[in-house]
Parts: structure tokens; C-alpha cells; sequence
């Protein structure tokens, strides 16, 4: 049996399968009349069915692509992202059976879905793995870190929605403005996933040759009109565009290509909605929050951080020291990606701690998540890609 094929069909399933129970979830916050009819939708009942079925497929898809590659699937940023929306469906689904609140569908299963459409624009080959990924720390660090930050997300989830339900879209505010802002970095996500899907669609390539950070000669291919330049490079493919700058050995320029086509798309994608709708992204999706119960909103965000704070430190924190000093001799080094994992540590325990001593709920609070998941998704994308490291393999 093929399994490597299997598993693209599994992961395609669940990416239909999530779109799909969306609708039924914006279906029972739409059709629904008063609470109790919004806790217990058919609409709701179906949507969270679907869900389940997708998340099962998704599971499959996790299970057999280990079957196919010899090794857990979270070894590159196709597998690791992936592997984090399988867990992000896995925690939605969890809260949900506790609290039964459809809208944390409507707008959680778009976060899976959007993530696992930026997954499928990395390579999907299966690879072996360089010897400082043989570990079953690895597997156990790189795994456990992702369910604790899916965990986190969802607490953005319950935040975006009190925050976009409780700040009043009819007058010019800071907090207006910068919900506005969080609107405005979920087009630029959707901005990448266009942008690569038309120039793959194209066949665009741009080679070059370039001298890497450590001194040696390196090739590479662009995918995308080269806005940027490795250090010291030369143009392989003639007739393509002429890099605007080289960008020092610290950064990779490809990665930095395509971050800012995202946001040359992604602007554009920006202003043509607000050209259509003619007012802020958040209050045309303002009427979907109607129905959450916005003291429920907050206590699902605080929860989820109470669950995946401690989670993630173990995934992040300690199994990942653990697996740094079998792999390269010391549990910590300064690596941009240490560093960032620490930064995500130190601001969800600031969380915890204003939420306990200083009473920080509500707005606060809900603040304070969506911003965490800026950070953890910084961390994911730009750590990741741009900025050389020891996990730039990802």
C-alpha cells in the first residue's frame, strides 16, 4: 500500500471535511434564536459531527504518513504545521463537548483550515532525517509543544470572539484600531496561501548561486520573483527579476521573498474587502458573535491557557532542553528559536500572573491571549524561516 499517497488523500479529506462543518456552525449562529436554541442546534450537532470526522481522517493522515516516512511526521514545517491544526481541531473539539458555544467553531476551524492550507505550500517529500533529528526526544519535545501552543490558540479563539463581540464598531477607538490590526494579519496569511498557489500555478522558478553563512558555495531555487537576494549571490536564470537588495547571512532572503509577496497580497486582498464592504473587516464578522455568551468566551480563554502553559513548558522547555543536549551537548544555546520559545513562556506566565493577582479579565485578558498567538505564530513563520538557526532544517 502506498501510504505517502494515502495520507495527502486523509489530510485532503480533513481540509474539506473542516470547510464543510464551518458552514454548519455559522449556520447554527445564524438560525438560532435564543440561547438554549444556539446550545443545543441541530445545525451546531451536525457541524461538531463533521468535525469529529475530519479530525478522525486527520489523525489517519498523521498515522500513516509515520507509516511512510519511518519516523513521526514533525520533522519539517509541512508535518510540524500539519500536526499543530490536527491538534488545534483536537482541543476545539474537547472545549467544545464541555461548553457546546458554536461560534468557537465558526471561528476556530478557519484558523485549521487557513494553517493547513499554508502547511501544503512547503515540500511535501518525505525526507531522512539529518542525525541530530534521530531522537525520541524529538518526537516527544516537537509534539508535546505543539499540542500545548494548539491549546493556546484556542484561548486567541474565545478572545478574538469577546474582543470582536464587546468593542463597539460604530465609534473611531485604540481597541477598534487594533482588532482592526489582528483583521488585517489574518489577510496576510491568506495573502501567502494565494500568492504561492499563483506563482506554483505559473511554474515560476529563479535560480541563483550565493556564499552561505558559513563561508561555502550554496545554490538555490525561488518559487517566486526574487525580491531579495542571498549574500554575495549571481543570477543562474536569466530574464527574471533583479533583486531589490542581499540580505546579510543571518537571514534567508528566499523565506523573506515570499513573506513579503504575503504581504504585498495580502494588503491588496485587505483594501479590495474593505473597498467592497465599506467598513472594518471586524465589524462585517461582528454580527457572527452575537450569540457567544461573552463570560463563557472568557472563561474558555483562560482555561485553555491554564491547560497549555503547563504543557507547553514541558514540550518547549524541558523536553526541548533535553533533546538539545542529546543532539548537540548542552540544554541551551541561544538559538533564535530557544529564545522565542522563552519569550512565548515568559509572556503566558505574565498572563497567568496578572490574571490571578491583578484581576486582568474580559477585554484584558481576551487581549492578552490574541496577542500570544501573535507571538506563538511570529515564532512558527518568522523564527522558523527567516531567521538562520539551528532549526532552520524546519
Amino acid at each position: 500500500m502506498d501510504f505517502a499517497s494515502l495520507s495527502s488523500n486523509l489530510l485532503f479529506i480533513s481540509f474539506i471535511t473542516y470547510l464543510v462543518a464551518t458552514l454548519f456552525f455559522g449556520g447554527a449562529v445564524r438560525k438560532s434564536k435564543d440561547e438554549v436554541a444556539y446550545k443545543n442546534s441541530k445545525w451546531g450537532t451536525i457541524g461538531l459531527a463533521l468535525t469529529i470526522i475530519g479530525f478522525l481522517t486527520h489523525v489517519g493522515y498523521f498515522i500513516t504518513r509515520w507509516i511512510a516516512s519511518g519516523h513521526a511526521p514533525v520533522s519539517n514545517m509541512f508535518e510540524f504545521t500539519t500536526a499543530f491544526a490536527m491538534m488545534l481541531v483536537g482541543a476545539f473539539i474537547l472545549l467544545f463537548m464541555i461548553y457546546r458555544t458554536p461560534s468557537l467553531g465558526l471561528f476556530a476551524l478557519p484558523i485549521a483550515i487557513i494553517i493547513i492550507a499554508y502547511a501544503s505550500m512547503f515540500p511535501r517529500d518525505i525526507s531522512p532525517l539529518i542525525p541530530a533529528l534521530q531522537s525520541n526526544w524529538l518526537t516527544i519535545h516537537v509534539i508535546t509543544a505543539a499540542l500545548g501552543e494548539a491549546i493556546l490558540a484556542i484561548s486567541a479563539v474565545a478572545g478574538l470572539i469577546y474582543l470582536i463581540k464587546n468593542i463597539d464598531m460604530t465609534k473611531r477607538s485604540r481597541e477598534r484600531f487594533w482588532i482592526e490590526v489582528v483583521m488585517f494579519v489574518v489577510t496576510l496569511v491568506i495573502g501567502f496561501v494565494i500568492s504561492s498557489v499563483l506563482f506554483s500555478t505559473m511554474g515560476y522558478e529563479a535560480e541563483m548561486n550565493y556564499v552561505d553563512k558559513d563561508g561555502r558555495d550554496a545554490h538555490i531555487v525561488y518559487n517566486n520573483p526574487p525580491l531579495f537576494a542571498m549574500n554575495e549571490y549571481e543570477m543562474v536564470t536569466e530574464g527574471v527579476m533583479t533583486p531589490l537588495a542581499a540580505t546579510p547571512p543571518i537571514v534567508n532572503a528566499k523565506t523573506l521573498t515570499t513573506f513579503s509577496w504575503s504581504v504585498i497580497f495580502g494588503t491588496v486582498i485587505y483594501l479590495l474587502l474593505r473597498l467592497i464592504f465599506r467598513r472594518p473587516l471586524a465589524a462585517v464578522v461582528q454580527p457572527l458573535t452575537k450569540k457567544a455568551n461573552s463570560q463563557l468566551m472568557d472563561e474558555i480563554g483562560y482555561r485553555s491557557v491554564l491547560i497549555g502553559f503547563p504543557v507547553f513548558t514541558l514540550g518547549a522547555l524541558i523536553f526541548a532542553m533535553i533533546w538539545a543536549h542529546e543532539a548537540w551537548s548542552r540544554f541551551w544555546g541561544w538559538d533564535p528559536k530557544e529564545v522565542w520559545a522563552l519569550i512565548t513562556w515568559l509572556f503566558y506566565a505574565a498572563f497567568l500572573h496578572l490574571r490571578l493577582t491583578r484581576g486582568w479579565e474580559g477585554k484584558k485578558s481576551a487581549w492578552l491571549a490574541v496577542v500570544g498567538f501573535i507571538i506563538i505564530m511570529f515564532n512558527l513563520i518568522a523564527v522558523n524561516l527567516i531567521i538562520a538557526g539551528l532549526h532552520s532544517y524546519a
